[in-house]
């Protein structure tokens, strides 16, 4: 069992954050990258199991707000904002700063909060309820909607995983569109 601080939230071990790291996959990947100039919502779709509950899955769904990127700052890491994720997430800001490396997008400060969260618990096996849900959303064909499979106790760490990784995937654009308009 993860300690539980006075407000609630647990705290994450180094080893926690990692195993959700290596344990989240996005099955399903947005169309759309962050935008440079403007905005970007993402509406996620987080599938874990219930580690006490044999064939139980919780669904949670919501939104994931990308602030436009802001030139680079001099201490990319130093200023990493992530509203609404609690401490969880100032652990996972502490791995980022001693593991990213050379994640040079984070460089242009980003800041990510997530609201209209809700969850679900579903009586059916975690394979079952991904195809469900994987079903679903290309029915939609929503080109800001995005599924991932994760770790249920340290869900936003996973959630949190997906953000860097569409930071990522979002850098080659928004370079060129910042060269463009002569910023960089």
């Amino acid at each position: 069992m993860l300690p539980i601080p006075k407000d609630g939230d647990p705290l994450y071990s180094q080893d926690d954050i990692q195993y959700a790291l290596e344990s989240t996959e996005v099955l399903l990947e947005p169309d759309r990258r962050i935008d440079t100039f403007g905005s970007t919502s993402f509406e996620f779709h987080l599938i874990t199991e219930l580690m006490d509950s044999v064939g139980e899955t919780r669904v949670r769904e919501g939104v994931l707000h990308a602030d436009r990127p802001t030139i680079i700052k001099p201490e990319p890491y130093a200023e990493l904002e992530f509203e609404g994720f609690g401490e969880q997430a100032q652990a996972f800001a502490q791995w980022l700063r001693e593991n990213a490396g050379d994640l040079s997008m984070l460089k242009y400060g980003f800041s990510f909060r997530k609201d209209k969260v809700r969850e679900d618990i579903v009586n059916e096996p975690i394979a079952v309820v991904c195809d469900t849900v994987l079903e679903r959303a290309r029915e939609t064909s929503n080109p800001l909607a995005a599924v991932i499979r994760g770790v249920d106790d340290a869900w936003e760490i996973c959630l949190l995983k997906f953000t860097v990784e569409m930071i990522g995937k979002s850098q080659g654009i928004n370079v060129f569109d910042f060269q463009r308009r002569g910023l960089l």
